[in-house]
């Protein structure tokens, strides 16, 4: 294997004929390289990592390549290829013929500020995109900005220099910090990639061209990284007058130590320097020019930094932009969606509910008590929109203004289902619900995060009204107080969230008279419909009785034609919608009293929902099983009397109700065409929820090796922890071997007991290292041909029952039996 020194100039990278050095770092040399396969020039990136170890299809380097391989934008530069060549990883990327920023600064200085921030519109626009799939740079400096023939801006190295060398602690801290003059304080103090590390890059290099010099030029690493952690870092006075105080304000809002204060996205700086650059006019997230005023964008923003400040607003975004990242991905599986969906326990348990009601009840014949049952059974699109409904409802309750919101959210609910219920292709009905949903999100989230505004607005609607001037009332009304209308609210916030550009267009409601006939285009199809879905909504929450039908009828006669429905069948939906609302507001926690205007759409036949039925997935509620026992006093055995540890477990019922239910959920799903990996995920999900597992890892052998190598998991850094499994299938002294070869179900109750961490194998001390952990091995034939790995994080929380083990092993060999089927 050849070392570091002797691949300095080498002539070939795998088939790439190198031809020479176009730059060089402390982490890599960029080399000027032929294809000869497609028979173009290339650029190719040749890291300097430890060549001693093989870099195979899982490592997170590779998958990182791949990730950042599908960011697809004028702005950036593409990577073609991601491989290694005698032990060191190497990309191929597009070949840019071009200076860099940092080349320009060199030779001509600063530059006129309308060609930098025309420059820094291309790059932010490059990195809102990046941080719309998840990819965080978190290296962008001048040198790593191409300017190309055309003058474009170019980024480079998106979000891969931080993952090359993740073998060690060490290499991985000092890739994560990136070049110390282009950190952000939070990236200086080892804060997890954020997308507000690369706003604060961007505005370092911003700042750069319009002075003409980094403003941290400091030699010495320490010094920089001091100086970004500690000093509020500004523009120098001197910069002439074409650097206004508009433009100052905007580059200083990115350098905000303080990362909550900062730009709310790159795209928020973005259409900062895009309104100083051209104050006219600005792009709406739809392409619908808007006029820009300084109310729209403050409003905006501040109801941005409102989101950010409240204690429970971080959660809703966190899971909106989780769950979305996952649907827009071109690769992820259902498995993904349910994993993301799994870290949030409410949100888990109130999906499963809304699964299990009667609007989703045809899909699937029976109780679901898995959420990758759900996944599969309803669909990718089906459960993100659940999803996000049931995230919005979990964050708009429960406040001092709880009425107001709950009504609020009945109506985006009822237009929701209703829009299910008249969508005529059934295959757009998940996209109609989410659409009807979020058309007045700005409305919701204006009566949320500013509810004496919200009340100011509805004052003015009724002036507006009372002056004759009824049209557009609410959006003038909300102009008037807010600065700007809720719809651009709603979809501002709605780009922020990365929502797709096909739902940010629906929810911008159409204008006019209805239309003569169905419009010609999908996209104005559902605008309509959403729109008609609200009115009737809103119609049905502010009457009741004869008023209510008579309301609804006038609606579906203006309406159908437009709708391609008869006007009686959109009456008829209207019904339906509302009984299935019942159900669905029963099944998530929503409840009105019965003072409220709009109760009376939870009431059917004359009594409330919630005094009939039965929710089918109450008994499977996930709840604490009681069965987290400290053992660590107990170092040289279990000394617990059995009387003691019957109480211990007289709580345990919930956990074996739940492990019942998956078993059966499991059951349910054999009888069908079901697929291999679903049933395995159903069943380490079915154990992860019921025993609350810090982890728990699937291993399956491979006949090369004769090792089990641990595939995939769910929990804490599951990814990483199922790659570390290795465990051999040849006879040794290692535990997890002499365990396996066994078949034998084990419980480590302290690794730290007797001669247990003695036999633990080096792999797993160093990788894992959990002090608790169950071993569940799948056998056919007498041989072990997989295995089941679960651990929490403190000695003795594993106390198991009888019943639980049992059924623990029933799922395990329903994991037996689905492998023989499926072979």
């Amino acid at each position: 294997m050849k070392s570091n020194a002797a691949l300095a100039e080498p002539t070939h990278v795998g088939r790439f004929e190198l031809r020479r050095v176009l730059g060089q770092g402390a982490q890599a040399t960029v080399w000027l390289a032929f294809d000869p396969r497609l028979e173009r020039e290339v650029a190719i990136k040749l890291m300097r990592g430890d060549t001693t170890k093989t870099l195979h299809a899982d490592h997170p380097w590779l998958q990182e390549a791949r990730h950042v391989s599908r960011l697809k934008h004028a702005h950036i530069v593409p990577v073609y290829e991601a491989d290694t060549h005698q032990g060191q990883p190497y990309l191929v990327f597009e070949y840019v013929a071009g200076a860099t920023l940092s080349e320009h600064v060199k030779k001509r200085g600063a530059m006129a500020p309308r060609q930098a921030v025309s420059l820094m519109l291309g790059v932010l626009d490059a990195l809102q995109t990046a941080h719309a799939q998840g990819v965080v740079h978190r290296d962008l400096k001048p040198s790593n900005v191409l300017v190309d023939a055309a003058g474009l801006a170019r980024v480079m190295d998106f979000g891969i220099a931080a993952r090359v060398q993740g073998e060690s602690q060490a290499a991985s801290a000092a890739m994560l910090s990136g070049t110390p003059g282009y950190m952000s304080p939070e990236a200086a103090d080892g804060a997890s990639p954020a997308p507000s590390m690369d706003i604060f890059a961007a505005g370092l290099v911003l700042a750069e061209l319009l002075c003409g010099k980094a403003l941290v030029a400091e030699k010495d690493p320490y010094r920089a990284l001091y100086r970004i952690a500690h000093e509020d870092l500004e523009l120098p006075p001197d910069l002439g007058g074409e650097v206004d105080d508009g433009l100052r304000a905007i580059v200083q809002r990115a350098l905000i130590r303080d990362p909550a204060l900062r730009c709310s996205s790159a795209a928020a700086f973005r259409d900062a320097l895009q309104t100083w650059l051209s104050p006219q006019a600005v792009q709406s997230p739809t392409g619908e020019g808007v006029e820009a005023t300084k109310g729209n964008s403050a409003t905006l923003e501040f109801l941005l930094r409102r989101m950010r400040h409240k204690s429970d607003f971080p959660a809703m975004s966190d899971s909106v932009s989780r769950i979305q990242r996952v649907a827009n991905s071109d690769n992820e599986s259902l498995g993904s969606l349910s994993a993301e969906i799994l870290q949030d326990v409410a949100l888990t348990n109130k999906l499963l509910r809304m699964v299990n009601t009667a609007h989703f009840s045809h899909a699937n014949g029976g109780g679901i008590s898995t959420v990758s049952r759900a996944v599969a059974l309803v669909g990718f699109a089906g459960i993100r929109n659940m999803a996000l409904s049931v995230v919005l409802l979990e964050h708009m309750q429960d406040k001092t203004h709880a009425v107001v919101l709950k009504e609020e959210f009945l109506r985006s609910l009822m237009a929701g289902s209703l829009a299910t219920e008249l969508c005529p292709v059934a295959r757009e009905g998940e996209e109609a619900f989410i659409t009807a949903m979020f058309q007045n999100l700005g409305r919701l989230l204006t009566e949320f995060y500013f509810p004496e505004e919200a009340r100011q607005v509805r004052h003015a609607m009724s002036a507006n009204a009372s002056n004759g001037k009824a049209a557009n009332a609410e959006e003038a009304a909300a102009i008037s107080v807010l600065g700007m209308s809720f719809e651009d609210l709603g979809l501002g916030v709605a780009k922020t969230w990365g929502l797709p550009d096909s739902l940010q267009k629906t929810m911008r409601k159409p204008h006019g008279e209805p239309p003569t006939q169905m419009p010609h285009t999908p996209a104005d199809r559902m605008r309509w419909l959403a729109l008609a879905c609200n009115d009737i909504a809103d119609a049905m929450i502010k009457t009741e009785g004869p008023s209510r039908h008579k309301a609804v009828s006038d609606l579906a006669k203006r309406y159908a034609t437009t709708l391609g429905v008869k006007p009686k069948d959109i009456e008829a939906a209207a019904v339906d919608a509302q009984k299935k609302l019942a159900t669905m507001a029963q099944a998530m926690g929503l409840q009105l009293n019965k003072s409220s205007q709009a109760s009376s759409l939870l009431v059917l036949d004359g009594s409330s929902h919630k005094e009939t039925g039965s929710d089918s997935l109450t008994p499977h509620a996930l709840q604490a099983t009681a069965l987290a026992v400290r053992q660590s006093d107990q170092a040289q055995g279990d000394t617990t009397s059995a009387g003691e540890m019957q109480g211990r477990l007289q709580n345990a019922a919930p956990a074996a109700d739940v492990l019942a239910a998956g078993i059966q959920d499991i059951t349910n799903s054999m009888v069908e065409n079901f697929k291999l990996n679903e049933v395995l995920r159903m069943i380490l999900e079915t154990m992860f929820r019921a025993l609350e597992f810090r982890r728990i890892v699937f291993c399956l052998r491979d006949p090369k090796s004769n090792m089990l190598t641990g595939r995939f998991g769910l929990g804490d850094d599951a990814p990483a922890v199922a790659q570390a499994f290795k465990v051999s299938l040849n006879p040794s002294n290692d535990l997890f071997t002499a365990i396996c070869l066994k078949g034998m179900d084990t419980l480590i109750s302290d690794t730290s007991a007797g001669t247990v961490g003695q036999r633990l194998p080096d792999w797993y001390r160093k990788e894992v290292n959990a002090p608790c952990f169950l071993l569940l091995p799948l056998q056919m034939k007498g041989a072990t041909f997989a295995l089941i790995y679960a651990d929490k994080k403190q000695a003795g929380d594993m106390a198991l029952g009888e019943k639980e083990l049992s059924l623990l092993r029933t799922l395990r060999n329903q994991g037996v039996m689905a492998f023989k089927q499926a072979s």
